[in-house]
């Protein structure tokens, strides 16, 4: 099963936790980059977190740069392909505060959320992780 077909099991209560985040991890991820001149990766901000945005596939993109306004003739939007791994182990911890992934946002049904918590992120990242942690494994 790819990515997109644990997440909707997952969203259809049949999926298992270990198996969509494995997924996640081994699957290459369209990411766009941001407009300004930073060159980062787009992302949003809500509840006091970075959500990076990816996405499982070009059609998924194309529907949420369709929903920012991006219709025929727009700019041509860049991204790069990463793994979920990459994303999580190398690029989450380079980023100021909290900050997770959100997959597909633009597909109602179909997106899924990989928060700033233990299990998902690295320890250091995670918001849940308090300083006993360490101790505690």
């Amino acid at each position: 099963m790819g990515l997109a077909e644990e997440m909707a099991a997952m969203r259809g209560g049949s999926g298992h936790s270990g198996r969509l985040l494995g997924e996640f991890r081994r699957t290459a991820l369209l990411v766009p980059l941001s407009e300004g001149d930073d060159g980062g990766l787009m992302s949003g901000r809500q509840g006091g977190v970075r959500w990076i945005y990816a996405f499982t596939d070009e059609e998924a993109l194309a529907r949420f740069a369709e929903a920012r306004g991006a219709g025929a003739g727009a700019r041509e939007w860049e991204y790069l392909s990463i793994l979920g791994a990459r994303l999580l182990d190398a690029v989450i911890p380079t980023v100021d505060g909290p900050t997770g992934v959100a997959v597909d946002v633009a597909d109602e049904d179909g997106s899924m959320l990989f928060p700033p918590v233990v299990g998902i992120v690295p320890d250091a990242c995670a918001v849940d992780a308090g300083p006993d942690r360490a101790e505690a494994v």
